[in-house]
C-alpha cells in the first residue's frame, strides 16, 4: 500500500517517488515517454518533476522539450486530473530569459503552462536562487500566480541555507506565499551538505524535502564499477568523481544487501533515501520499463536496523 505524504502545511499530498523528466525529449522519445509514464502512474505514483529548462543542455536544443513531451501525454492520457505536476522557474535560457524577477516569473509561467497543456501548476519552484532580485519581488510574484490559480503552491531549490531561511523569514514578516518544498541533492554518497546544513532549517519550518540525484547520477545503480565502464556512457562525467575509496565502499554495502533481499544495488541505495524520515520523496528517472520497474521495487523493501546501519557506516 503506497502511503503518500503532504507537502509542507498544503493539502497536496504525493506518493513516495518522483518521476524525474528531464530525459523527456531527449534520450527518450514520446512513444517510450508516454509508456513510462502510465507504467509510473498505473502503479499509483502520481508526482512528476520537471523544470522550463530541460533539456537546453542538449546540442540543437532550447529548452522546454521535457514540458512539450509531458504536455503531450496529458493532453492524449487524460489523466491530468490524477497528476501532481511540478515545474521550476529561474535556470537560463539566454541573457533575458533567466532569474527570479517578477515579470520575468509571470511570463515564464505562461510559457511553461501553454508547453504542458494545463492551466495550472500544482508545485512551482525556484530552480535556482537569483541574488539580483529582491526575495520579496519573487514572493510577490507568486503571489500573483496563485491568485490567480496558475500555481497551487511554491517550492525552492538549490539555495544556500542562508537564503532559504531569509526567504522563509520574508514570506512570514510580508504576509507572501511561503515555500513548501525544498529540492536538495541527496544520496548515500552526498548527504552531509543537507543532513548538517539544510535539514535543520526544512525541519524547523515543515517543509517537505524531495530530494534528486538520489542515485549520484547513476553510480549507486553499480553499474559504473571502474573507468572502463565510463567510456561510453553519457553520464561518465557526472560518475567519475565517485570512483574512490569511499565509493567503493558504499557499492561493496549495497550489493551485501542487495543480495540480501534478492534485489539491485540501485533499488536498495533508493530505498535507503526513502527510508530517511525527512524526506518525503526522492526524484528517479528512467529511460526504459525495466529501469523504471527496478526503481519502483524501492517502494516495497523493507531495510531493517542492520541494513541500514551498514549502509550509514559505508557512507560516512
Amino acid at each position: 500500500m503506497i502511503q503518500n505524504k503532504k507537502l509542507g502545511n498544503s493539502s497536496i499530498e504525493i506518493a513516495p517517488l518522483v518521476f524525474g523528466t528531464n530525459v523527456f525529449g531527449w534520450t527518450t522519445d514520446q512513444k517510450m515517454t508516454a509508456n513510462l509514464l502510465d507504467q509510473f502512474t498505473d502503479a499509483g505514483f502520481n508526482t512528476l518533476d520537471t523544470a522550463d529548462v530541460y533539456s537546453k543542455w542538449v546540442e540543437g536544443h532550447e529548452g522546454g522539450e521535457s514540458e512539450l513531451a509531458i504536455g503531450k501525454w496529458l493532453k492524449e492520457s487524460g489523466k491530468r486530473d490524477k497528476i501532481i505536476l511540478a515545474t521550476k522557474v529561474g535556470a537560463e535560457f539566454s541573457e533575458t530569459k533567466k532569474g527570479l524577477s517578477k515579470k520575468y516569473i509571470i511570463q515564464a509561467a505562461e510559457d511553461s503552462l501553454k508547453r504542458l497543456q494545463t492551466d495550472y501548476i500544482d508545485l512551482y519552484q525556484s530552480h535556482y536562487d537569483d541574488l539580483s532580485t529582491p526575495i520579496e519581488e519573487t514572493l510577490e510574484a507568486y503571489d500573483s500566480l496563485i491568485k490567480a490559480g496558475k500555481v497551487r503552491i511554491i517550492g525552492a531549490s538549490n539555495f544556500t541555507p542562508e537564503r532559504l531561511e531569509q526567504s522563509l523569514i520574508t514570506s512570514k514578516n510580508n504576509n507572501l506565499p511561503a515555500y513548501q518544498t525544498f529540492q536538495p541533492e541527496y544520496n548515500l554518497y552526498d548527504r552531509h551538505d543537507f543532513e548538517d546544513n539544510i535539514k535543520p532549517i526544512t525541519a524547523k519550518n515543515n517543509l517537505s524535502v524531495i530530494s534528486y540525484f538520489s542515485l549520484a547520477s547513476g553510480f549507486l545503480s553499480g553499474k559504473y564499477r571502474d573507468q572502463s565502464d565510463l567510456k561510453d556512457s553519457k553520464r561518465g562525467a557526472f560518475v567519475e568523481k565517485y570512483l574512490n575509496e569511499k565509493g567503493f565502499r558504499i557499492l561493496k554495502a549495497l550489493d551485501t544487501v542487495a543480495a540480501k533481499h534478492h534485489s539491485v544495488p540501485g533499488t536498495i541505495a533508493l530505498a535507503w533515501v526513502m527510508h530517511q524520515p525527512e524526506i518525503a520523496a526522492p526524484i528517479v528517472s528512467a529511460t526504459n520499463p525495466e529501469q523504471l520497474k527496478e526503481l519502483i521495487n524501492a517502494t516495497t523493501i523493507q531495510l531493517d536496523t542492520e541494513d541500514l546501519a551498514l549502509l550509514n557506516t559505508a557512507s560516512l
